[in-house]
């Protein structure tokens, strides 16, 4: 069983009041902002009894209104990039806000996580309900949008589930950056590494997937062996992985499956994802530099955390050779996601 506690909290700014929701598990204990539906903490035991929060994050609520890299929140419509910042739907182009260079990226100036999101109470957790009305931040159609939260024992599960009356791009994700250390640990060079993905999808130089579809077989984007992050990252190309790893292809079964596993040897934390989605965004945190003060006084240089966005792959609104992106009226959104904590 998991304890299920609410607390209100006061932030003036927001235009209601923000909910934080603890789940609390003999081993593991979550909290939950109704801000962002954003995972504010996770704390998880080592293998000498010693808890640790292994989340990045904020300890003031009034830095989450402003959250300039997504820590712990449900990004969306469109978690990712969409090229250019548009897309076609049946003969109609739709703009976007370009907040990514040139590209749009975790559903535009305003997206969900920013908004705060209404609350109700679950077995075993918390379930977070958000509509998003037509043409906000440039999309068609209304869309109901919700996620849920549940604790049971040392698995983290989190469902999501939308409904439209127009065709929309739809991609939900939650953007938690892990540092299995502790957060404030300086980076995750000593993490081992293990993605099971055959394939994975080269960038741009703006990041947005060329089209291509590359097998990981004989590259650095090859994760199927448990990889330590440190000499990875120093033989990659450019700042880190950013990059989608195709859990699986058009065609194939949509079936929940283990994507990835992260090993912190020093303190034999050990999380595991398994995800429905065709994809999963692993991100090094290149884009950290240390500038945002993080919880109890410390700051998050580059690669001082890792992300398994588990979701469909990037820009797939524009590629329609990638898994279809599009929800429409009378059709169900829903994936699942899963986290596991325990101990080698």
């Amino acid at each position: 069983m998991c304890e299920v506690k609410r607390e209100a909290l006061s932030l003036e700014s927001a235009q209601r009041s923000v909910e934080k929701w603890t789940l609390r598990s003999q081993s593991v204990s979550v909290e939950i902002i109704s801000l962002g539906a954003v995972i504010t903490s996770i704390k998880t035991l080592d293998r000498s009894g010693h808890t640790a929060d292994i989340v990045l994050g904020f300890d003031d609520l009034g830095s989450y209104l402003t959250n300039p890299r997504y820590f712990g929140a449900v990004v969306g419509r469109v978690a990712n990039r969409i090229a250019k910042g548009q897309f076609v739907i049946e003969g109609k182009v739709y703009k976007l806000a370009i907040n990514n260079g040139p590209n749009a990226l975790h559903g535009g100036l305003k997206g969900f996580d920013k908004y705060v999101w209404t609350c109700e109470a679950v077995e075993n957790g918390v379930r977070l309900s958000h509509s998003s009305a037509e043409g906000d931040e440039g999309y068609p159609g209304n869309l109901k949008v919700s996620v849920t939260y549940t604790l049971e024992e040392n698995i983290l599960t989190v469902q999501y589930s939308a409904q439209t009356d127009q065709t929309t791009p739809v991609n939900l994700t939650n953007h938690s950056y892990f540092n299995l250390a502790g957060q404030g640990t300086p980076d995750i060079y000593d993490h081992e590494v293990t993605i099971s993905a055959e394939a994975y999808l080269p960038v741009d130089d703006t990041m947005i997937p060329t089209g291509e579809i590359r097998p990981v077989e004989n590259s650095l984007f090859d994760l199927r062996k448990p990889v330590l992050l440190g000499p990875r990252l120093k033989e990659l190309p450019g700042p880190g992985f950013d990059h989608n790893f195709c859990l699986w292809v058009p065609g194939q079964p949509k079936l929940e499956r283990k994507c990835a596993r992260v090993v912190h040897p020093g303190t034999g934390r050990v999380l595991e994802v398994s995800t429905t989605q065709p994809g999963v965004q692993f991100y090094t945190s290149n884009f950290l530099d240390g500038s945002l003060g993080g919880k109890g006084g410390t700051s998050y240089p580059k690669h001082s955390a890792f992300c398994l966005e588990t979701q469909n792959w990037p820009d797939a609104v524009n590629q329609p050779q990638f898994p279809e992106s599009l929800l429409r009226p009378g059709e169900e959104y829903m994936h699942t996601t899963r986290f596991t904590f325990s101990v080698a």
